[in-house]
């Protein structure tokens, strides 16, 4: 049976002055263990539900639960929410608060009030498993962005989170620090942390992901496995989101029989690439 880290029910939010409500009565589930994908246009409503997530907005009405529990808003359990829901912003200018890359990594283990030797341990481990030792005493502002990127996600994970949020992560990246990203989501998820990305990104979305949510005006239009949300593709294009280059240049023009076909024979290759990536 499946299980659901983070609940989303008849979620409403309105930021103040607002006309409108950037979430609308929002009932979105996030599946344990899944690496997912969240997509939509810009004001769908993405980012204000990542921010409900970690607790940063409470809403206006609705529930927001953790397995299974509404969260509760005083400080002690948002402190720990925030250790279980890792969030990764779009700009990491908005994340990186210390001078240099180890003190970064380390700030949010000094809030949390942990011993000495065990926030040196994990700052060292976080360095390490993010390629990052090099740079330990580099200011932060002499980063490459791609680089400000892989801070900012040591950042949270050396927190330990259950679910990691991930708002347009490869953003302005080149298809180098993309790649290299997408190899850290890898690992991370290869070790037991359940993902959530938002991004603009199609492509990615139909080869990366095991679930994908659409989002249009603060609802949730539809959900699915890849192959079954992008044969909506009516749908899609009514949204004004398309479906993925790939998936057009495979499945256009062909029958529900031979899409099928095309569909087995892409799985296979997706797992032949990843058992050997």
């Amino acid at each position: 049976m499946q299980e659901y880290l983070l609940e989303f029910e008849q979620v409403y939010y309105t930021y103040p002055g607002a006309q409108e409500s950037a979430l609308n009565g929002l009932t979105l589930k996030i599946p344990s263990g899944k690496r997912c994908a969240l997509i939509g246009q810009n004001g769908c409503g993405k980012t204000t539900l990542f921010l409900l997530a970690n607790g940063l907005y409470k809403p206006d009405s609705g529930i927001v639960r953790w397995r299974s529990e509404p969260l509760s808003y005083n400080r002690n359990d948002l402190s720990n929410l925030r250790q279980k829901v890792g969030l990764v912003f779009q700009d990491p200018e908005q994340q990186l608060v210390a001078s240099t890359v180890e003190e970064d990594i380390s700030y949010g283990l000094c809030n949390l009030g942990l011993p000495e030797p065990e926030i040196k341990d994990r700052v060292e481990q976080a360095l390490v498993e993010f390629e990052l030792t090099a740079l330990a005493e580099r200011p932060v502002h002499h980063l490459s962005l791609g680089q400000k990127k892989r801070v900012s996600i040591a950042d949270v994970m050396v927190l330990h989170p259950e679910l990691l949020v991930l708002d347009e992560p490869t953003a302005y990246l080149d298809v180098k620090h993309t790649r290299n990203l997408i190899a850290t989501l890898k690992r991370i998820h290869r070790d037991g942390t359940t993902l959530l990305m938002a991004t603009h990104d199609l492509d990615l979305v139909y080869r990366w992901a095991d679930w994908v949510f659409v989002m249009d005006k603060g609802q949730l239009m539809l959900e699915g496995k890849p192959q079954d949300v992008f044969s909506q593709r009516t749908l899609l294009e009514e949204l004004e989101l398309g479906v993925p280059l790939i998936y057009e240049m495979l499945f256009d023009g062909l029958s529900a029989e031979e899409g099928v076909i095309i569909e087995r024979v892409r799985q296979r290759i997706l797992q032949l690439f990843r058992n050997f990536s």
